[in-house]
């Protein structure tokens, strides 16, 4: 059991709450998608907590960190609370992982002179911006599941048969902090997905990047991954055959081992024991 507390931290003059596992190792600071509470990482969480120093993060408007009509929930905003996090912790070197909406709060932190992570792991980001296709899950669809969580009918929602299958103790775990997403935060993410472009933060990008995509729901094409590797040369690259955007659900194995070698470490020989 690598799970060690949930905390609270003030940073960039906001509540943020966070999970910590391991305490021993490098540093990693994983910030998850737009209706992903850190409480749906943990497994993820328990597993980086065998060999790293994890914190997962509640993105502001999510889970226990501070949401609210006075706060700015655009991709800036977010970004300086994860670089104001690691501050406030005094985690010095670190690794910076995201996931979709995470992975682009991720690539615009990588882009800050002040930052001291010393690599971001990309993980599924939305590519989509100003000329680019559409992000290509529609707003409708995450707005019905957080409305849905608001009524306290979430479970109800993600059994129907319409619904991505998920194991029964993620669904569970999902219905239960669905809740917890701010609405207005949702729009302010779709529109971010559209309005502004995770391209040039690539570009621009001052550590070194690796991509893990999935292999389906179109999140990240082939083209995408060839105008990554243009910007970045070095980009290091996988991708999940096996795996939709959700890919810490739908392939965990596979998950943990394209994330373990982005990481640069070996994969714990008893990895599978925290699935």
């Amino acid at each position: 059991m690598t799970f060690l507390h949930g905390k609270h931290v003030r940073a960039n003059d906001i509540r943020q709450h966070y999970l910590r596992y391991g305490g021993q190792g490098p540093a990693v600071v994983l910030v998850p998608g737009i209706v992903s509470p850190a409480a749906l990482w943990d497994r993820v969480g328990r597993w980086l907590g065998l060999t790293h120093d994890c914190y997962l993060l509640d993105v502001r408007g999510r889970g226990l960190s501070e949401a609210g009509p006075h706060l700015d929930y655009g991709v800036d905003a977010c970004a300086h609370d994860v670089l104001e996090f690691a501050r406030a912790l005094g985690l010095g070197a670190y690794v910076l992982v995201g996931h979709s909406m995470g992975a682009r709060i991720a690539a615009r932190a990588g882009n800050s002179p002040s930052a001291s992570m010393t690599k971001i792991v990309l993980l599924d980001p939305p590519t989509s911006g100003p000329g680019r296709r559409p992000y290509p899950v529609p707003i409708e669809r995450t707005l019905n599941a957080v409305r849905a969580a608001h009524r306290g009918e979430a479970e109800e929602l993600l059994r129907r048969p319409d619904q991505p299958p998920w194991p029964e103790d993620l669904l569970l775990l999902r219905a239960e902090w669905l809740a917890t997403c701010d609405e207005r935060a949702v729009h302010v993410a779709y529109d971010d997905f559209h309005g502004e472009d995770m391209f040039s933060d690539i570009a621009s990008a001052r550590v070194p990047l690796s991509l893990v995509c999935a292999g389906r729901g179109g999140v990240v094409s082939d083209e995408d991954v060839r105008e990554m590797l243009h910007l970045q040369p070095t980009l290091q690259v996988a991708r999940l055959p096996n795996a939709g955007h959700q890919m810490q659900v739908d392939d965990f194995g596979g998950f943990c081992a394209a994330l373990a070698s982005a990481l640069g470490v070996a994969l714990p020989d008893d990895h599978r024991r925290v699935q």
